[in-house]
């Protein structure tokens, strides 16, 4: 049984999320909590083991909130944050403060999916309760000697997946990889009207310019393309340049944009000259397209477990023989840079 602790000035909003959360039998709404302060003393007294939390609250803004509890208290939360772009730059900080993930609220109304939402917020508050904050509260900083080339033959790629904990390891491992670096390409589970903000974000953050990707978009060196939520993203080479491809067919073990479907491109069109790396998340998405990647010569790198926020898709990578080795976040864009080396000094 998961313990959950609802956290928000809404009482309407603590009602929904207190039945929604119960539905499936396995998650026990300990409490609820109209305001930090209030829910400051019922973590002391429930010891709940995910909260839920709102950003827009009296007294105490949520963000301020949560870098309290993961300063004296680290634990897994899940944000519900407003389908806006002032609730996405939000939620961007809340994950780079330590929240686990984050779920859009439903409209003021409740129609237009209320079903959904709840089976989202389930899935999200189980994912959290299987997450390991601790040891991302512990995780050793970046290393101090930063990398000075990843320049790369004509043609080279890096290709990145990641889900549930993915926003803050992307992060690390995007602002450890020189500005010559081959083109970029991510998959990052995340839905519609977030992953814009995501990738303005990043590219506030790194030395790489981020982008969102758009439908044929030339891949350009020194540059990340995020798939857009509700998308996927491909790619593609035509006239004898590599292009994104962004679409929105079915999704793909249970994602669009879907990791398999991204790394599956990159298989095909890349091959030997692409490098990637799946990261931190529940489930299983990527790694069979990683193992196609490997046997299409490239090299290919997992979160290692005690690294890893959700030690799922890289472990099911792992298990595949998808990966060519596993290392902690702080070690990957390193271990990326140096296959790139690799290539250019073989060309």
């Amino acid at each position: 049984m998961i313990r959950v602790l609802v956290v928000d000035d809404s009482a309407l909003i603590r009602d929904v999320l207190s039945k929604t959360l119960i539905q499936d039998g396995d998650i026990q709404v300990v409490g609820t909590a109209h305001d930090p302060l209030d829910a400051r003393d019922k973590i002391k007294a429930l010891n709940p083991d995910v909260v839920t939390l709102d950003i827009e609250m009296p007294n105490m803004n949520g963000l301020a909130f949560l870098q309290k509890i993961m300063r004296l208290r680290p634990m897994p939360v899940v944000m519900v944050s407003t389908l806006t772009t002032k609730g996405a730059s939000e939620t961007m900080l809340a994950l780079e403060l330590g929240a686990v993930d984050f779920v859009a609220k439903p409209g003021h109304d409740l129609s237009g999916g209320l079903e959904a939402f709840g089976a989202t917020v389930r899935e999200k508050v189980r994912f959290a309760a299987a997450s390991d904050v601790q040891a991302r509260a512990h995780r050793a900083p970046a290393p101090d000697l930063p990398l000075k080339t990843a320049a790369a033959p004509s043609g080279a790629l890096i290709a990145i997946g990641a889900s549930t904990g993915g926003v803050e390891a992307i992060r690390q491992v995007l602002s450890q990889i020189p500005p010559d670096c081959p083109p970029i390409v991510i998959a990052q589970h995340m839905p519609k009207g977030f992953t814009a903000r995501f990738a303005h974000r990043l590219n506030e953050l790194v030395a790489v310019k981020v982008v969102e990707a758009v439908d044929r978009l030339p891949l350009e060196p020194g540059t990340a393309y995020v798939a857009p939520g509700d998308n996927h993203l491909r790619v593609e080479k035509s006239s004898g340049q590599l292009k994104c491809r962004v679409t929105q067919d079915e999704a793909t073990s249970g994602h669009r944009p879907s990791v398999d479907v991204l790394f599956a491109s990159v298989a095909k069109v890349v091959g030997p000259m692409a490098v990637g790396a799946i990261l931190t998340g529940m489930g299983r998405d990527g790694a069979q397209g990683l193992k196609s990647m490997r046997e299409a010569g490239a090299f290919t790198i997992g979160q290692s477990k005690g690294s890893a926020l959700i030690y799922g898709m890289p472990k099911v990578a792992a298990e595949l023989g998808a990966v060519v080795e596993e290392a902690p976040v702080e070690k990957i864009a390193g271990r990326l840079v140096a296959a790139l080396l690799k290539l250019k000094a073989a060309a």
